[in-house]
Order: C-alpha cells, then sequence, then structure tokens
C-alpha cells in the first residue's frame, strides 16, 4: 500500500505559506524530533538486522542544517538547537505534506557513510520537492545546492 499524505488529518499543515514559517514552528520541530527518532531507530534497525531504537544528537542536525543549506534560510541569531528544530520541522512537513515517505527517509538515513551527510541528503531532497509546491513563496530556496 502506497502512503499517502497527511495533510487532509492535519488542518495545521494548511497555515504555512512561507518555508520560513515552517522551519521556525517550534511545535512542528516537537513532532519532527519524535518523528526523526523514530525514523532513524529503523534506518538502524535495517542496518543492523535487529530491533534498535536511538535519539540523534542535535549537534549532527545542527551540521546536516548548514550542509543542506537551510541555514542560511534561518535569521542570524539562531543557536545549534534551533538550526536542529529547523531540521526537524522541515522534515516532519515533508512527511505529513506526502513530500517523502517515511521508506525513502529510512533508506537514505540507513546509507552507508557519514550520518550529517545523510540527513542533509534526505533535508535536500524534501527542499527540492517543495519547489514544486504551488502553496509556497519559495524565494528564500534561490540558491539553495
Amino acid at each position: 500500500m502506497a502512503e499517502v499524505g497527511l495533510s487532509g488529518y492535519f488542518k495545521f499543515l494548511h497555515k504555512y505559506s512561507r518555508i520560513e514559517e515552517v522551519l521556525s514552528d517550534k511545535d512542528l520541530a516537537s513532532l519532527g524530533d519524535a518523528y526523526i527518532n523514530f525514523a532513524y531507530s529503523l534506518a538502524l534497525s535495517k542496518s543492523s538486522g535487529k530491533p534498535a531504537g536511538r535519539k540523534l544528537n542535535n549537534s549532527i542536525l545542527s551540521l546536516a542544517s548548514r550542509k543542506s543549506g537551510i541555514r542560511r534560510m534561518l535569521s542570524h541569531r539562531v543557536n545549534k538547537h534551533e538550526q536542529a528544530n529547523a531540521a526537524e520541522a522541515l522534515i516532519v512537513y515533508g512527511w505529513l505534506s506526502g513530500i517523502i515517505s517515511i521508506k525513502e527517509t529510512v533508506d537514505i538515513l540507513a546509507c552507508e557513510g557519514d550520518l550529517a551527510d545523510n540527513i542533509s541528503i534526505l533535508l535536500k531532497v524534501i527542499l527540492e520537492r517543495i519547489k514544486g509546491h504551488a502553496n509556497f513563496n519559495l524565494n528564500s530556496l534561490h540558491g539553495i545546492p
């Protein structure tokens, strides 16, 4: 069965008209924290062949924010925690909107290599797909690698 967007279930997803609104939403980041930790645990379980439950470190998420280019879309005075929150918010927004499936998220996270690089790839995939989303003002996405 194919995964579909859940935006019909969560009316709050329709309130965003700019990507910066997604990135700065602390409530969405809180939900994203739970989601990315779950997806990361699934990726570890896939790689190891046995169940695993882990939490991602904020420093890895903030590094991925910088590598992906979303750091440039945030205010100049954001700390590493807020950079990590932006990544978490974007990732869960991508899943809830149907932009990326949990399977694809897990597959990207489970790739060989540096975890921050894998999360950066995940963020870039979501950003690239959002560029085609008609509901967003995407002026801030110009120049994102």
